[in-house]
């Protein structure tokens, strides 16, 4: 399998909140840094940039908001300031009126075929890490601060 920008890689998680609760928390910053980025410059809105910002790494994203789907769809281009930009797209399907199965997929990864493995094996444990993280704050409100310790300092 040759590995290129066409490259499709993605996770999934079933959430046990309502769609529209799951949904929301990747929408507003003020839920989505309790378990993913540490700040953001605004909400997400179809057409708009944004950055956000990972202090514990001294590392910034700009996100460019390409789809928004109330409760269903989130579709965006992001990658660091001044580098090329992969798409992702999470997808909030309704198993009942208490749960959600949250889909990351991802695609659009530059560089040679080296630097594509070592993307697509980032964006998929990040995605891994990011939805579990989710859970646990959607779910019962912990914090579990696995994208901070994912990289501890000296590690």
């Amino acid at each position: 399998m040759k590995l290129d920008s066409s490259t499709h890689v993605d996770t999934a998680m079933l959430i046990r909140r309502p769609a529209g609760e799951a949904y929301e928390a990747f929408i507003d910053p003020a839920i989505t840094t309790k378990f993913w980025f540490t700040e953001s410059t605004g909400r997400l809105e179809k057409g708009k940039e944004v950055e956000w910002t990972w202090r514990m790494y001294n590392a910034t994203g700009v996100i460019l908001v390409k789809d928004l789907v109330p409760d269903r769809k989130i579709g965006i281009e992001w990658g660091p300031k001044g580098a090329a930009r992969s798409r992702a797209e999470w997808t909030f399907e309704a198993v009942d009126a208490q749960s959600v199965f949250v889909t990351v997929a991802v695609d659009g990864f530059a560089g040679d075929e080296m630097t594509v493995f070592n993307n697509i094996i980032g964006s998929v444990t990040g995605s891994c890490w990011v939805l579990a993280a989710a859970k646990a704050w959607l779910e019962h409100g912990i914090q579990l601060n696995l994208i901070g310790d994912r990289f501890p300092k000296g590690k």
